[in-house]
């Protein structure tokens, strides 16, 4: 499939899909976790600060305070030393302690797949809901960060900053590229549908955008010299 140019409007959707792919094979959230608890904890920790920062007190704080058993029913004093390096130490500790509590005393400790239930809890907001789920349940969801946002807008797929717009945005192109791709397989038979693209996983795709914007796509001064998409963005926003 050939890519659009700068000049002919957004970058064509499923050939952006097609290199990131081949940029970040095996796409996943620098976070570490061993579990749905783990990675539940981890993303709430990460609003406001670096993955690499999360990763360095995680060990510690899950160490000491194994599964939701053990963080309902921590010190906040000593949860917020360990968390003191993330800053807002505790606020995070409060919160992470809620969380624990809540999930003991409405789901049994078990982290939920519904995305209410999951939006109930302490801390937990729609992107932390749309990662916990895409990453561990294998939803297809499109969680929206910072990165996610400011990619999306240079390859012209949004105008918006708004998580929820961009979400809107991006799943809507996405979706709209897939069913043309399907509708042209369908046309041209059955050895077009085998070589074809499967459907969009949208958690792989914005774990690949989050990586591209962290490495590539950087806020300022965007290595597009170095940008494998180079030739299908329209680089909207990015002063020439």
């Amino acid at each position: 499939m050939s890519g659009v140019s700068s000049a002919d409007g957004p970058a064509d959707v499923r050939e952006v899909v097609s290199r990131l792919r081949a940029e970040h094979p095996r796409a996943r959230t620098e976070l570490d976790f061993r579990d749905a608890f783990e990675l539940l904890v981890a993303t709430v920790l990460s609003a406001q600060t670096t993955d690499a920062r999360v990763n360095s007190v995680t060990p510690e704080l899950f160490g000491r305070w194994p599964g939701p058993e053990g963080l309902a029913g921590a010190d906040p004093a000593e949860v917020e030393k360990v968390l003191k390096p993330l800053g807002m130490g505790p606020t995070r500790a409060a919160r992470v302690i809620a969380l624990a509590r809540a999930l003991l005393a409405d789901h049994g400790g078990e982290v939920p797949d519904d995305q209410d239930a999951l939006e109930a809890l302490p801390g937990v907001g729609r992107k932390t809901a749309f990662v916990v789920r895409g990453v561990h349940f294998g939803r297809s969801l499109l969680a929206v960060d910072t990165h996610v946002a400011r990619v999306a807008g240079r390859l012209g797929w949004t105008r918006s900053r708004q998580a929820r717009t961009v979400e809107h945005d991006v799943v809507a192109l996405v979706q709209s590229a897939d069913a043309a791709a399907e509708e042209r397989d369908a046309e041209e038979g059955d050895a077009a549908a085998e070589t074809s693209d499967p459907t969009t996983d949208l958690t792989a795709l914005s774990l690949r955008l989050i990586l591209h914007g962290r490495r590539v796509c950087i806020a300022r001064s965007p290595h597009c010299a170095e940008c494998a998409l180079a030739d299908l963005c329209p680089r909207i926003g990015v002063a020439a």
